[in-house]
């Protein structure tokens, strides 16, 4: 799988491990959070403030950039980094997740039995062979992203990291239909490979995706299969359950084969970001995480905070928050509380719909996010993982050790 990652130090009591992942245009220490610049920027922020705050790498989303403004601008400037401006490493996911959630909404949706909220926009056509026609949200026309050609515009975007075209199989489906769309992921796969060994940018690494829905030989099956593909990297990706416990669970599959087959690769889990599935993964072994759970909640007048009975955020938006004159976490240094800026008066920028509001809460979230990662890692390096792992379950504020961070 290439000499690309390094395993540092490895946790005694569970499989979490440190390790630096390099790139073409960077290292990546591990474990890490990934930032969603989804169509070329992290929701508000400059590149700049997004480094200041200790991220290392950012993920792209191919079927949006697909869609507008095209590969081809794109390339025009040299890539997504030049696009963009950001010089550090990118991933790219594959499309394969957003032409499902496009036309069949999102795993919530479906485990919640809520529809399309879309109508027929972004509605899947077919899945084939040959790859999945959708219908594009943007101009209405029908569009066919197959493993060739989603190689094919993560090469052009140039990203650091690209991921294999797959089928992210429906969380109600059978297990008989998981078996098959999970075949069909591993022929995509080897296509995916065919075309990345012979046309893709030589510094280029692909990354394989781990399904197998809810089913633990299929989740392990898939895992051995991708390990033993010859890409350079393991994605876990698809329904992962109806809860976090079987999200755990199902992850814990992987990572285990993962130990034994492919020990030294890097492990991406896939849209996973909430606080307590940080912790839980890095103790799994997971080493890449990327959500936009931040700075969603954000632009949301949602704020982080150590609350673990609250899902460690709170509402600014709500009347309580009216005439709290506390910044959202006393002792955070990111620039909304370092600067002073009240609960009260990040309401009403929210409440307004103040883009400076929605700033300076992506900034805190982000460094918040940060931070929880930093303590982790340090931990792991001090060998003292279970107790920050507890601490962090039990409402403990990350380390804030870091300069302050200007929006």
């Amino acid at each position: 799988m290439g000499a690309t990652f390094t395993v540092e130090q490895r946790d005694a009591a569970s499989r979490g491990r440190t390790g630096t992942l390099r790139l073409a245009h960077g290292d990546v220490r591990t474990p890490a959070f990934v930032p969603l610049a989804t169509r070329g920027a992290v929701r508000g922020l400059l590149p700049r403030e997004v480094t200041a705050l200790g991220y290392e790498m950012v993920l792209g989303n191919t079927y949006h950039l697909m869609l507008d403004p095209g590969p081809e601008t794109i390339a025009g400037h040299g890539g997504l980094h030049g696009f963009m401006g950001w010089d550090r490493p990118i991933v790219t996911d594959s499309g394969g997740f957003q032409v499902f959630s496009m036309g069949h909404g999102s795993v919530a949706d479906e485990v919640k039995g809520r529809g399309q909220a879309g109508g027929t926009d972004g509605a899947v056509l077919a899945i084939e062979e040959e790859g999945v026609r959708f219908r594009s949200y943007f101009d209405g026309s029908e569009r066919l992203l197959s493993p060739e050609g989603s190689m094919a515009i993560q090469a052009a975007l140039g990203s650091d990291v690209a991921l294999a075209f797959d089928e992210c199989t429906p969380f109600h489906v059978s297990r008989e239909y998981t078996e098959r769309s999970t075949e069909r992921t591993h022929r995509w796969l080897k296509r995916c490979l065919n075309w990345h060994a012979e046309h893709a940018p030589a510094e280029q690494l692909l990354f394989g995706i781990v399904q197998g829905g809810v089913h633990e030989d299929l989740r392990r099956e898939s895992a051995r299969r991708v390990a033993e593909s010859g890409c350079q990297g393991v994605a876990i990706g698809g329904s992962l359950g109806r809860d976090k416990r079987q999200m755990h669970e199902v992850v814990s599959w992987a990572t285990d084969e993962l130990s034994h087959h492919a020990d030294a690769a890097p492990r991406h889990l896939l849209g996973i970001g909430e606080v307590d599935d940080l912790i839980r993964g890095v103790e799994l072994g997971v080493d890449l995480f990327d959500c936009a759970m931040p700075t969603r909640l954000a632009r949301h007048g949602m704020a982080l905070v150590p609350e673990p009975d609250a899902r460690w955020r709170t509402d600014l938006t709500k009347a309580a928050s009216r005439d709290e004159l506390q910044p959202v976490l006393p002792g955070c240094r990111c620039e909304a509380c370092a600067s002073g800026y009240s609960r009260a008066y990040l309401r009403h920028l929210i409440r307004a719909r103040e883009l400076t509001g929605m700033r300076l809460l992506t900034v805190h979230n982000l460094m918040f996010i940060a931070d929880v990662m930093a303590d982790l890692r340090a931990a792991l390096a001090d060998g003292n993982l279970a107790e920050t792992a507890a601490a962090l379950r039990a409402g403990a504020a990350p380390a804030t050790s870091r300069a302050v961070v200007s929006p």
